[in-house]
């Protein structure tokens, strides 16, 4: 994923190793979430934020969507040379600004905010992207998930223990819920739970722009 800030990561995550079981179990789960959080992705503008190396969950996309952001730090190659495809390489938050305001129907933020030190930044910048009437998919993991994820990198090594050294912070639905408010999305636009078996929090939150709401999140 693209990071900025203090000890940064130069890699995307699965650039240069494969896929555990574990993460690959935590990549199906995350993708039935966000398919079952959208009402299918025909014809509509996706950008996936941190979408790693391969950027697994975005390919499958590719038949449905109009277009497809993808932005981490390095991306596949031959994925960036497909048509419907624009790839921005490099940290956030930095790169979003390549993303036109309100242009983007779905956004997806997978296991990302959890390695940045200003995650406010990047929340910001994710509403200013999103269309009106547009859907921010935001996974991070919980603090319950932090004693899971370290027991599996650090004592089994069946997580990459670098990713688990990277968390900057851990995510509950009362830790998440008051960024969101203030990145600009109103409260009663925003879904917070437990996923994952409560290992994770995830949240939907609608671009539903009102009276005396910021065009572009807090300030």
């Amino acid at each position: 994923m693209a990071l900025s800030g203090k000890g940064i990561r130069r890699r995307a995550f699965a650039q240069d190793r494969e896929l555990s079981p574990v993460d690959r179990f935590g990549i199906w789960l995350s993708s039935r979430r966000i398919r079952g959080s959208v009402r299918g992705f025909a014809g509509k503008r996706v950008t996936d934020v941190g979408c790693g190396y391969r950027a697994l969950f975005a390919r499958s996309l590719l038949d449905d969507v109009d277009r497809l952001v993808l932005l981490d730090v390095a991306i596949d190659p031959k994925l960036a040379q497909h048509p419907k495809v624009t790839a921005i390489e490099g940290l956030l938050p930095e790169t979003l600004a390549a993303v036109g305001d309100r242009s983007q129907d779905v956004v997806i933020c997978n296991s990302v905010l959890e390695h940045l030190w200003e995650p406010l930044l990047t929340l910001r910048e994710l509403f200013r992207i999103l269309a009106p009437s547009g859907t921010l998919l935001l996974n991070v993991p919980s603090w319950r998930g932090k004693s899971f994820l370290e027991f599996s990198a650090f004592r089994l090594g069946t997580s990459p223990a670098d990713e688990m050294d990277d968390h900057k912070t851990y995510y509950d639905p009362r830790d998440l819920w008051p960024s969101l408010v203030r990145a600009g999305f109103r409260p009663r636009d925003i879904r917070c739970h437990r996923h994952k078996f409560g290992l994770n929090t995830f949240a939907v939150c609608r671009r539903t722009d009102g009276p005396g709401q910021p065009s572009q999140g807090a300030g």
